[in-house]
């Protein structure tokens, strides 16, 4: 098969390499996965730069996320999946074969079945951005009519489903976004409210908007969290999905203040029952129509290094890789 892969961490043009590997097999459990379109998170390109080290096994085929069709299975799977259309997820966790290639092996419950008339760009752009967005909204407890979710940072593609998910919920979503471009992806997704956080006075306009935040979904814990802290109240959950290069100081007087409770997720760590509540929940927001795809900037697999390039520079909506 045609695989991207690398044998040592380091610079995409300097270690990911284009060639013919041996095609996988389905183990017990498992199923083979003919990807059609691979999706590139943040994740794949710091595993692959060494930034969040891993252990590689004489080769290690990138991204965990895609979308594709079940040609194979191993034991104790049923026969009646080959055929299923699917998305992937967590393919490359723990394996050597992601989804940068022909074929991907994942246990069979990390393939799930899609309903019909979701496009490939939807489909191979869940996994690790909508699951973790899944995580940060329903950690705490279900949402519901009553309740208000401030996403930072809604054009991101966690962003972008937790606004979706949020509002699926029926609650209220308030999203902060650094420019006018961003506040119309935001607004696309189903934020009602939208805020330039660079502008003076954001906090106040979140705090005009709402009289109270039961959730705030945070991208950018140092940068946010002073204004993070001044609109939470009892009850509120901050929920940090990601670091940045600095790590925060926690104002502790003003965290007992505000009675806030301050949560963190990485989707390694996640409870597995948790995960596949997300992966039930997702298929079915799917299948309501209440899920749709970013901004999509498709590369072919034989430039997979342009295209961890263009993740690195920060491309607002998401990047993926179609599969010859």
């Amino acid at each position: 098969m045609k695989a991207a892969f690398y044998e040592h961490t380091g610079p995409a043009r300097a270690v990911l390499q284009v060639a013919e590997l041996d095609r996988p097999e389905p183990g017990p459990g498992q199923v083979r996965v003919r990807v059609a379109v691979s999706g590139i998170n943040p994740t794949d390109v710091k595993a692959r730069d060494g930034s969040v080290p891993r252990p590689i096994e004489g080769f290690q085929i990138p991204h965990h996320d895609g979308v594709g069709t079940i040609d194979a299975v191993g034991d104790g799977v049923k026969a009646s999946r080959i055929g299923q259309r699917v998305w992937v997820w967590f393919a490359a966790a723990g394996s050597r074969f992601g989804t940068a290639a022909q074929w991907t092996i994942v246990p069979e419950q990390q393939a799930v079945a899609l309903p019909d008339g979701v496009s490939d760009d939807l489909a191979a752009s869940l996994g690790v951005p909508a699951m973790t967005a899944h995580r940060c909204l329903f950690a705490d407890g279900p949402l519901d009519t009553t309740m208000t979710v401030l996403v930072s940072g809604g054009a991101g593609a966690v962003g972008h489903f937790a606004i979706q998910l949020a509002r699926r919920a029926g609650a209220r979503v308030i999203s902060t976004v650094s420019g006018e471009e961003k506040a119309k992806l935001a607004c696309a997704a189903g934020a009602q409210e939208v805020v330039n956080y660079h502008n003076t006075g954001a906090a106040e306009q979140i705090r005009a908007a709402t009289p109270r935040l039961d959730r705030i979904i945070e991208v950018a814990l140092a940068a946010n969290l002073a204004m993070d802290v001044a609109l939470a109240g009892p009850d509120t959950t901050i929920v940090c999905y990601a670091a940045g290069p600095t790590d925060p100081t926690l104002p502790v007087r003003a965290c007992m203040s505000a009675n806030l409770t301050l949560r963190f997720v990485l989707l390694y760590g996640v409870p597995r029952p948790a995960l596949l509540r997300a992966t039930a929940d997702l298929t079915a927001a799917l299948a309501d129509g209440a899920l749709t795809a970013l901004p999509t900037r498709h590369f072919p697999l034989a430039e997979i290094a342009s295209a961890h390039e263009a993740v690195e520079s920060g491309f607002t909506g998401k990047v993926v890789l179609d599969l010859p």
